[in-house]
């Protein structure tokens, strides 16, 4: 996504709007980004960045008189900007070295993975294996997502949770090597969400797909760097 009448305090103000609702789920306002980051600029000011973001489909204005919150558009450019130039190069947890040396079988090691990702990221977690068996864990964190209180939102989430396993199987010969990031209305599992996801290959040559599900208000950074080092533990064996 190339916008090149941003300034980089506009594209730095998307970034701070994002990490707040994440935290929060709540509408970002001017103030708080005066407050809480070191624009050095006038709440007035911030405001007008706001609106010039609004302007292009970046960030939207749930109420009148709330602050913003980011749309898909903008959860892409800030992937873009700020999370694919930034991975850094994780260790592995010892905990995940230590689900490899337990597992007695390549289904238990994928299923003990997939519930420690679980647990770190606070996501759904899905897998796959190529022999056609899939795995999710964690359904309960999506129906507990501020996001999906409302009774609609709830009735299409449902649906999405239905159709995990015709998912996984469906999306397995399409996902890449690189870590794969899906939101909103690409995403497989449903609009309202986000995923990412990586495959790996175990080595005796089973290939399969580690991933997480969530509102598109997540931890993009955590969850691509956990499932980078479930795919490094699980690449070594």
């Amino acid at each position: 996504m190339s916008l090149p009448t941003f300034n980089q305090r506009q594209v730095n103000v998307l970034a701070a709007i994002v990490q707040e609702y994440v935290a929060t789920a709540q509408p970002v306002a001017s103030k708080v980004l005066a407050e809480k980051f070191e624009f050095g600029v006038s709440p007035a000011t911030l405001r007008n960045d706001m609106a010039t973001l609004e302007e292009f489909d970046l960030l939207r204005q749930p109420h009148t008189s709330a602050g913003r919150v980011p749309t898909e558009n903008g959860y892409r450019l800030y992937l873009e900007q700020f999370v694919k130039k930034q991975q850094a190069i994780c260790k592995p947890t010892q905990v995940m070295q230590e689900v490899v040396r337990a597992a007695e079988s390549p289904r238990e090691l994928v299923r003990e993975m997939a519930k420690h990702l679980m647990k770190l990221s606070g996501e759904t977690a899905v897998a796959s294996l190529d022999t056609g068996w899939s795995h999710y864990t964690g359904i309960s964190h999506l129906f507990h997502k501020p996001e999906f209180r409302n009774i609609d939102m709830l009735h299409s989430l449902s649906q999405a949770v239905d159709r995990f396993d015709d998912v996984l199987r469906d999306l397995f010969p399409d996902v890449r090597d690189e870590t794969n990031v899906w939101i909103g209305g690409e995403n497989p599992f449903g609009k309202q969400m986000a995923t990412v996801m990586v495959k790996y290959e175990l080595p005796n040559g089973m290939t399969g797909v580690l991933g997480l599900v969530g509102p598109l208000r997540m931890q993009y950074e955590k969850n691509i760097h956990l499932l980078e080092q479930a795919k490094k533990v699980l690449t070594k064996g």
